[in-house]
């Protein structure tokens, strides 16, 4: 869904990003602005200001900045679309839907009405529920045996589910609505008749400890309940709604959000208890499905709020068995940025009872030494394989074909084609060549550099290089970078970001594919900064930006105009349409404010040049850009120091660390 961006200026200038951001993060007036502890990063002393005349936001220790839609996205995990949806609600404006036929729209405007009407009767559920917990003993008594604090529960909003069939017929005057069956909590039994020859109702949760699941935007959307004795089953979740699907929701997430975000990880762990124990026990960024297996849409929505997860599983078959599905969705996510790693506790612990025989430390080192992705996958290629005998490396070698092609193309994949090769015996050429044969889908992978040697005229060395154009006008160009909105882009001895040098072809053509589009509206140009070589190389290479990190996607969208705009309007199109080949996406930039721009860097970028290239050109643009913004919180940094601030000298000396090892990070 295209909306215009009319439509956002106008939602900007109606929404107050003082209430957005209000509505997370505790704010107080600091002068012209107010102030408060940042949701992004962990720190003692506010340094996270709202403006409320610039309708902006920015962090004075970790640099986040943004508007209300940004804060949305960033904070609350919410995708471009939802996020405008979210502000509109709020301001009472209608999203433009303007591919959609009036019925369409009407219907739209029905479900989302419905979806809300379903909210308010989960959380009037969940509010009853509540006060029920606190007026039983025996559950009471349950949860302090668990060793739950009564703020703990309060965090959460755990209740207590009664005994008695109908005990919500208190909660809601009209027992017989169709909304109490379509939230799941109540069911009712067509066939069956009561006194008053009405269908059969009766509640759906009955005597169970209730654990009230929200979405990331903090509505109530269902309940899982586990049993105070024995009984079964042991836990009870509510069905698929509306509002509420298991294979796209995690338990806790928006309890764990800022968490999280603190950590530098997400904990996924088996059930409820597991993530409440957790959070009182000093580990408030964990998470748990909801009684299925884990989805690519979990890890996914987790992968919104950082680059690392930590699967958390029992060490029996069933842990075993569980983990191996989460592997499952997690590898067509597992880019060259991301971290997957899985955790096997002793059969005889979860994670409450190891901490509390073990202590926080310990278990933080079993997250720390938590098996990473690579390994895992080559666990579970090699499983029930004899590894001693050509049958079972043969085994191996079928068992780990659409593992590994389900891995996104990266340095990752190629490092485990080589692992897999040397555990199966024979080369890597030849276990592709086998796979390809099978009609795995497995490709070969094209090479990350060049057989035959480069002249120095054809050499690409940090950036500043001489590019042979064949029968272009203008001949070749030189790109000796001149600093304009994200730094020059050369190779100087000045310059300790990105070191690689990659071996290039001359350029007289496009690159193999479609022809490319009409003229685009840009003016090449002699030289250009390292943001207009990633406008240009990402905009070219859409597919790309998943890659990235969630730091780098914040990075890029914030660097000043044109390029900061840029990045944002590609994320947006992203999050609607998914990646889009250059041809789509310059139709959709067609009459915008940056249209000329983008082409522009497009038409340099894309000169003739090998995808394999650009994508590798890309990774040093970036490791220069990362240099630069390091440098420049460095330099904001100092100057708080100077000015007397203690807490800024330990961020200054961790940017300063993270600057070194950038600056020693090995060649791309």
């Amino acid at each position: 869904m295209a909306i215009p961006q009319t439509f956002i200026q106008e939602l900007l200038n109606r929404v107050d990003v003082v209430d957005v951001v209000g509505r997370y993060v505790q704010l107080k007036k600091g002068g012209a602005n107010l102030m408060g502890l940042c949701p992004f990063h962990g720190e003692k002393s506010p340094s996270f200001s709202v403006s409320p005349t610039k309708q902006f936001y920015h962090c004075f220790g970790c640099g986040a900045n943004g508007n209300a839609i940004g804060f949305l996205m960033e904070h609350a995990g919410m995708s471009f679309i939802e996020a405008v949806k979210d502000l509109a609600q709020q301001a009472g404006l209608q999203v433009p839907e303007d591919d959609a036929s009036p019925q369409d729209r009407e219907r739209a405007a029905q479900q989302r009405q419905k979806q809300l009407t379903l909210n308010d009767v989960l959380e009037k559920a969940a509010h009853a529920y509540m006060k029920q917990l606190k007026a039983s003993p025996r559950a009471v008594d349950y949860l302090k045996g668990r060793g739950l604090s009564g703020e703990i529960a309060k965090t959460f909003g755990l209740g207590y589910a009664p005994e008695g069939w109908r005990s919500l017929a208190s909660v809601f005057p009209d027992y017989a609505d169709a909304l109490l069956v379509e939230s799941g909590m109540v069911i009712e039994h067509a066939d069956e008749k009561g006194q008053d020859g009405e269908a059969k109702r009766y509640d759906r949760f009955r005597d169970r400890i209730m654990f009230p699941i929200r979405n990331v935007k903090g509505e109530y959307i269902g309940f899982g309940g586990r049993v105070l004795d024995k009984g079964e089953p042991k836990y009870l979740n509510s069905p698929e709604t509306p509002v509420f699907s298991k294979g796209r929701e995690l338990y806790g997430l928006f309890e764990a959000r800022t968490a999280i975000r603190v950590a530098g990880y997400a904990l996924v762990t088996e059930g409820y208890m597991d993530v409440v124990a957790l959070a009182q026990l000093g580990f408030a960024n964990a998470v748990a499905t909801l009684g299925t297996a884990c989805t690519p849409d979990h890890v996914q929505k987790l992968f919104r709020f950082t680059d690392n997860v930590v699967f958390s599983f029992d060490g029996d078959g069933a842990g075993r068995r569980a983990a191996r599905k989460a592997l499952d969705a997690a590898l067509p996510l597992a880019t060259d940025t991301r971290s997957v790693k899985f955790l096997f506790l002793p059969a005889e612990h979860d994670p409450d009872s190891y901490i509390r025989a073990n202590g926080e430390e310990a278990f933080a080192q079993c997250v720390k030494d938590a098996v990473p992705l690579s390994r895992f996958l080559i666990d579970a290629a090699s499983a029930d394989c004899d590894l001693t005998s050509a049958e079972g490396r043969a085994r191996m070698a079928s068992q780990a074909r659409p593992l590994w092609s389900a891995l996104p193309d990266g340095a990752l994949k190629r490092q485990l084609i080589t692992e897999l090769a040397n555990g199966i015996g024979i080369g890597s050429a030849d276990l592709l060549q086998l796979w390809q044969q099978a009609g795995g889908g497995a490709r070969p992978q094209r090479p990350t550099n060049h057989e035959s040697p480069a002249s120095p005229a054809h050499a690409y060395d940090g950036g500043s290089h001489t590019q042979d154009l064949g029968d272009q006008p203008g001949g070749g160009y030189t790109q000796s970078f001149s600093p304009s909105g994200g730094g020059s882009y050369g190779g100087g001895a000045s310059s300790g970001y990105g070191k690689g040098t990659y071996g290039n072809k001359g350029f007289g053509k496009w690159r193999k594919g479609p022809p490319p589009p009409p003229r685009m509206l840009g003016q090449r140009r002699a030289g250009g900064s390292r943001a207009d070589r990633a406008v240009g190389l990402l905009l070219a290479n859409a597919q790309a930006w998943d890659t990235l990190s969630a730091d780098d996607h914040a990075m890029l969208a914030h660097l000043p105009a044109p390029h900061g705009p840029v990045f944002a309007w590609l994320e947006a199109q992203l999050h609607e349409h998914g990646p889009q080949p250059w041809a789509a996406l310059r139709e959709a930039l067609r009459g915008g404010e940056h249209e000329a721009f983008a082409c522009g860097q497009v038409e340099q970028a894309t000169m003739g040049a090998d995808s394999a290239l650009e994508l590798a050109e890309l990774a040093d643009v970036m490791d220069r850009l990362r240099g630069d913004a390091l440098e420049a919180l460095a330099g904001l940094l100092a100057a708080r120091v100077q000015q007397g601030d203690a807490t800024a000298y330990e961020d200054y000396k961790r940017v300063n660390e993270r600057i070194k090892a950038l600056k020693s990070a090995p060649p791309v």
